[in-house]
């Protein structure tokens, strides 16, 4: 019974991250939503940005936390450990729904591009971004990151086993695609508004400090990382460098 439940809370996670994974495509693009990430402001602009600020920095905080292997550590003392990242995602979900809710628009334009072939260009750059994002969590292992491998393997009593360290496809050529295309949908729009840049100001500095706290708990698990690190750029393709550090140095 005990491990039915396990398994319930883990899918139960997972069906409100996908939810929520695709209402922020809306939100950031301002399509299928109630709320968007420029819907029309109502409150004073230095609320607006104290309470947004707020958000942003809810959400790295509990991200990176919740993330660190410590906290782990401690979290699986009062919960299952089979649970311990679906309760990682869902603790994620949550704080991105109460950005969403709470989020408050702040008018002002800082950039408008009319001519139709580069918004055109934008909008599929914004797309790519999403595309990127869900495919790269595929190529690592998808049902792993999220917590449902987890669940369905206590479902059927068997042990938990680590992931071996693989760069497949993007991964060889990109350390971290996922960000790069989350990168991608936060800065591709064809009208940046002072709310939008703002989110995307706040994320990308998240994301870059968070890439260093990841590659820290990835030195300390897989040691192989270091090499990797050392050829393959970190969020931008960089072309010749991965060939470059093959090649064998001179006498």
């Amino acid at each position: 019974m005990q491990r039915i439940l396990v398994f319930a809370y883990g899918a139960l996670s997972y069906i409100v991250f996908f939810l929520t994974f695709l209402y922020a495509i809306g939100f950031v693009g301002n399509i299928y939503v109630p709320k968007g990430i420029d819907s029309a402001p109502q409150v004073p602009l230095l609320t607006a940005l104290l309470v947004n600020l707020g958000l942003l920095a809810l959400f790295a905080v509990q991200h990176s936390l919740m993330a660190r292997p410590f906290f782990k550590r401690w979290i699986t003392r009062f919960i299952p450990q089979a649970i311990e990242r679906s309760t990682y995602v869902l603790a994620s979900s949550l704080a991105l729904i109460a950005l969403f809710v709470f989020w408050q628009p702040m008018g002002g334009v800082i950039w408008a591009v009319n001519q139709p072939l580069l918004v055109a260009l934008l909008q599929t750059l914004f797309v790519l971004g999403w595309l990127i994002v869900l495919s790269s969590t595929f190529l690592i292992n998808h049902f792993d990151l999220f917590g449902l491998r987890q669940v369905w393997l206590n479902l059927r009593n068997k042990p938990y086993t680590e992931l071996r360290f693989v760069t497949p496809l993007m991964y060889s050529f990109c350390r971290h695609p996922l960000y790069l295309g989350f990168l991608l949908g936060f800065w591709m729009t064809p009208v940046m508004t002072v709310a939008h840049l703002l989110f995307a100001l706040g994320t990308t500095g998240y994301i870059l400090v968070a890439i260093q706290l990841e590659e820290r708990d990835l030195i300390d698990a897989h040691p192989e990382y270091l090499e990797y690190r050392r050829r393959v750029p970190m969020i931008i393709p960089i072309p010749g460098r991965r060939r470059a550090a093959h090649a064998p140095e001179a006498a």
